[in-house]
């Protein structure tokens, strides 16, 4: 007799579950509520898709912010290498690109998605559209189905959840995962918008939208000192900022910013340079600016739109000659460059987080099978999952891999 499962979700980790639960001895329905699958997957890495990075497992577990040896058998069992092999195999190339995220050729994220519905087609799993579960069924201590919310009955022998969490509620992550899970008396751990823009206090931040900042360190420090050091690249935002490296920043002070309230964050616009080498540096272009305003001697130095903010941060006049400027004044301008804060005083919404912090806690759920502790035959995988990871395709290759052993596991079966 087939041993039926459900998928709840058509997500990244829902579509590997699908996929790899799906065996000669299985009958799987994967269950959508949107009108199509993959629709978060579609939208990530600005609708080019990174979908996962390809450091050595080690690098991967190191940047998982939440519960990184939860991950162990998931990661190890369907590795960043078996996910791109799969997907090259199924028609959609794909390139490492800097920091080793992973990408389509073509760039577009589709191409991801296609790549699943072939293997989804191929395993002969069926596949419900527009399709809402509004619970999930249990006897004598066993899932076995779902009730709809056009209150049909579907009847199992698994169920695995992959619901995803709070973020981009547009694409249906509205937190069913965590009703259902709570049902069952598992713990849901406090959920909040993770790699995620920041607010900040100050309004010179807003006038500067749009003006991109590379190879800049930041700092985010509190009550307790410091919380947060690293390099990269940043955004400015008509609400504070964001970029790659303020992204994986709130992934890791997210909480002690709620707790706080506030943080301060600090830029070092020059990290290679000393504060003397900056110092030599600043007397060098002023030796050749010396009759002009000390708001126009700064282009060599700074981007021409940060000038104003860097000019009045330091609280020197911006029509004093450079020729007039003292020694002290100019140490002032040094440390301001090294050191432009903000006060962080919050992060944006979920609807603009690509993950969530937080979720079914791990404590309920068996590793070495995504298997609940509470419910047999019940199995979660993905976001709903309390793991989140830094930006550069991590959060993507937790979901495929979780998802893959999820699957497995409800399946019985591993020769795929």
């Amino acid at each position: 007799m087939m041993k039926k499962i459900l998928v709840i979700g058509g997500g990244a980790s829902g579509m590997a579950a699908a996929a790899f639960s799906a065996n000669p001895g299985t009958e799987v329905t994967l269950i959508e509520k949107n009108e199509k699958l993959g629709k978060k997957v579609y939208i990530t890495g600005k609708g080019r898709c990174n979908v996962t990075n390809a450091s050595d497992i080690g690098t991967i577990i190191q940047n998982e912010t939440s519960n990184p040896k939860f991950l162990y058998s998931a990661l190890y069992g369907f590795t960043n290498t078996d996910l791109m092999e799969l997907l090259e195999k199924n028609g959609c190339p794909l390139k490492t690109e800097r920091g080793n995220r992973v990408f389509p050729v073509s760039d577009h994220s589709s191409d991801v998605i296609r790549a699943w519905e072939r293997i989804l087609k191929n395993r002969s799993v069926r596949i419900l559209l527009n399709t809402k579960v509004k619970e999930i069924l249990a006897e004598e201590g066993s899932a076995c189905g779902v009730l709809l919310s056009d209150g049909t009955r579907l009847e199992s022998d698994a169920v695995i959840v992959c619901t995803g969490g709070l973020s981009y509620p547009s694409t249906g992550s509205t937190g069913d995962g965590y009703r259902f899970a709570e049902r069952f008396g598992h713990r849901v751990t406090e959920t909040m918008p993770s790699l995620v823009p920041f607010e900040t206090a100050e309004s010179w931040a807003g006038s500067l939208a749009g003006l991109s900042l590379k190879n800049v360190s930041i700092r985010l420090s509190g009550k307790k000192g410091l919380y947060f050091t690293d390099f990269g690249e940043m955004l400015f935002t008509h609400t504070g900022v964001s970029g790659p490296v303020i992204l994986t920043a709130s992934a890791k002070v997210g909480r002690q910013l709620k707790a706080e309230g506030t943080l301060k964050l600090e830029i070092d616009l020059k990290p290679a340079l000393t504060e003397e080498e900056l110092d030599a540096r600043i007397l060098r272009d002023f030796a050749e600016e010396m009759n002009k305003d000390y708001v126009n001697s700064l282009s060599r130095l700074l981007p021409q739109r940060l000038i104003t903010a860097v000019v009045e941060e330091t609280g020197i006049d911006p029509r004093k000659k450079v020729h007039d400027l003292k020694r002290e004044e100019r140490r002032k301008l040094v440390h301001v460059i090294k050191h432009l804060s903000l006060t962080v005083t919050g992060t944006r919404g979920f609807n603009e987080a690509v993950i969530t912090k937080g979720g079914v806690s791990v404590k309920d759920v068996d590793s070495v099978t995504m298997e609940s502790k509470k419910v047999k035959n019940l199995y979660f995988a993905g976001e709903v999952l309390d793991l989140d990871s830094c930006t550069g395709g991590y959060n993507l290759q937790t979901a495929w891999s979780t998802g893959v052993l999820a699957g497995r596991s409800a399946g019985g079966y591993d020769g795929i």
